[in-house]
């Protein structure tokens, strides 16, 4: 009996040395997993908002944190990742401190300009000799040296590869492979600002894009737009420049061509894309608006330029030219051309020259 008593208690010592072997090892486990937690926990976030949604609230940046493969343990967030993404970038005009520069009207546009188109009078202007990037007010000069080239609207073109966007990497319905018309890809360029049909008028052109380009150049020289610089017909490139007041200019010559009148203030068009029919829209509200008879128009944006449009529109018995550069927020260059359009409305009644009667002859 004693022998089988020291066989056990000797059993007994030996399992309580291996069971406090062992508590350490596991005690460390559970603080490596329990410190692994706490490192991938976040403050629980009172806001049941998509991440992406609370990003963008913050001012001056798309994105703040965008959260990925999410889930709760106790009331506590878990994420495996946290991405920082940059705030957006300035516009040039934001660089240059434009948005300083106050006017009467409030507007969000840093640069602006109205004339009389008939008479030359300015009747309101914002930094108007100011030199920004323009964007796709650009193809305006595109269609220009097009009309004037008098080439074939009829003739096939085909979207290539050359005409991909690989500066600003935009996107385009009009696939590689597509094929349309002079005219339709001039249609468009103008009034759904397609890059893709912008740069293939270009290449079509005499010469190439090349030739094209000098075509645009000495066309705002002969224009008189001296602050006007061009580099290619889309406007991707922030290096094509020019002033509200040469714009103004551009306007004028623009709308000497019944074409571009017609094509920039057209609403919609189908087109074969790929044996699909495709519907194509403008990208200016103000053209299916009842409160506006706009007569040429045309809309740009890329960041270093902020979004812009200039339009040539008859009100209040005036044929008005309106340009707006730089504008901050997706609808407020609109909202700017119905402060100027309300603005003009309540100006005294103009007559133009032609309609005032002359005195009669006294014998």
């Amino acid at each position: 009996m004693a022998s089988i008593n020291k066989f056990v208690t000797t059993g007994l010592m030996a399992l309580v040395a291996a069971v406090s072997l062992i508590l350490p090892v596991h005690a460390d486990a559970a603080q490596k997993a329990s410190a692994k937690k706490r490192s991938h926990a976040v403050a629980p976030v009172k806001s049941k908002a998509p991440a992406a949604k609370q990003a963008r609230s913050a001012k001056g940046s798309r994105q703040v944190v965008v959260l990925r493969n999410t889930g709760r343990v106790g009331g506590i967030k878990r994420v495996s990742s946290v991405v920082r993404v940059e705030p957006a970038r300035p516009s040039f005009g934001q660089l240059y401190g434009l948005h300083n520069t106050a006017d009467s009207l409030d507007l969000r546009s840093s640069v602006a300009l109205v004339l009389d188109s008939e008479t030359n009078e300015v009747l309101f202007s914002k930094n108007p000799r100011a030199v920004l990037p323009i964007a796709s007010l650009t193809k305006l000069m595109t269609a220009v040296i097009v009309a004037e080239a008098k080439l074939p609207l009829n003739e096939a073109l085909t979207i290539t590869d050359d005409d991909v966007d690989t500066e600003k990497n935009s996107r385009s319905r009009l696939k590689v492979g597509t094929t349309l018309s002079r005219e339709e890809m001039l249609h468009l360029a103008l009034m759904s600002s397609e890059n893709r049909a912008a740069h293939a008028l270009g290449r079509a052109y005499p010469g190439g894009l090349d030739a094209f380009v000098v075509a645009m150049n000495q066309k705002a020289k002969a224009l008189g737009m001296n602050d006007t610089h061009y580099v290619e017909p889309t406007g991707l490139s922030s290096r094509n420049q020019s002033s509200a007041r040469d714009l103004a200019t551009l306007v004028k010559a623009a709308q000497e061509h019944p074409i571009i009148r017609q094509f920039s203030t057209s609403q919609e068009l189908e087109v074969d894309v790929g044996n699909h029919p495709t519907q194509f829209r403008t990208t200016n509200a103000l053209v299916r608006s009842p409160a506006w008879d706009i007569v040429l128009q045309k809309t740009g944006y890329i960041t270093e330029a902020g979004r812009c449009l200039v339009m040539q529109a008859r009100m209040a018995g005036r044929q008005l030219i309106m340009v707006f550069l730089d504008s901050t927020g997706k609808y407020s260059r609109i909202g700017d051309a119905e402060r100027v359009r309300r603005w003009i409305a309540e100006l005294p009644v103009h007559v133009p020259a032609a309609a005032v009667a002359l005195p009669k002859a006294t014998s």
